[in-house]
């Protein structure tokens, strides 16, 4: 099963428009993603705060289901975005190391040089984020193969 991955960033209040969106990163700033599950983003959560990956994943419920077959909404948690938010160069290299070394990542096949890309990109959402105000989301849709 793949999925079809939007994080974007929005108003609070935006999170059922998201879910009822086919292509959030079209209507929210954001970047568009294949096979970013819950488990690989509460990997990084771990990586940045020191939580364990139980009490990561259990912030990483869904927030919002589109209809049986359609899309969910996971926002982050604050504590992620501003950790992201306020990293720096050298950190943000490290983090996307060590996030490539995980098993969430290696048993995908995530080349590190991918892992890195998507820390930077989420770093830098996370950025625009905590400077508008606005909350992170997750919109994830299974692809049909």
């Amino acid at each position: 099963m793949s999925l079809l991955v939007n994080i974007v960033i929005a108003d609070e209040e935006d999170i059922e428009l998201i879910g009822e969106s086919q292509h959030p990163v079209e209507e929210w700033s954001g970047i568009q993603a294949r096979d970013i599950d819950t488990g690989k983003i509460a990997t990084l959560h771990c990586l940045l705060t020191g939580d364990s990956f139980e009490e990561a994943l259990a912030s990483y419920e869904p927030d919002y289901v589109a209809g049986e077959d359609g899309a969910i909404v996971i926002r982050i948690p604050d504590e992620l975005v501003e950790r992201l938010a306020y990293l720096d160069e050298d950190a943000l290299d490290s983090v996307g190391v060590e996030l490539a070394a995980t098993e969430e990542f290696e048993l995908a096949g995530w080349p590190a040089a991918e892992v890195a890309t998507l820390v930077e990109e989420l770093a830098a959402l996370a950025q625009q984020a905590d400077s508008n105000g606005e909350a992170m989301f997750v919109w994830m849709h299974r692809l049909l193969t």
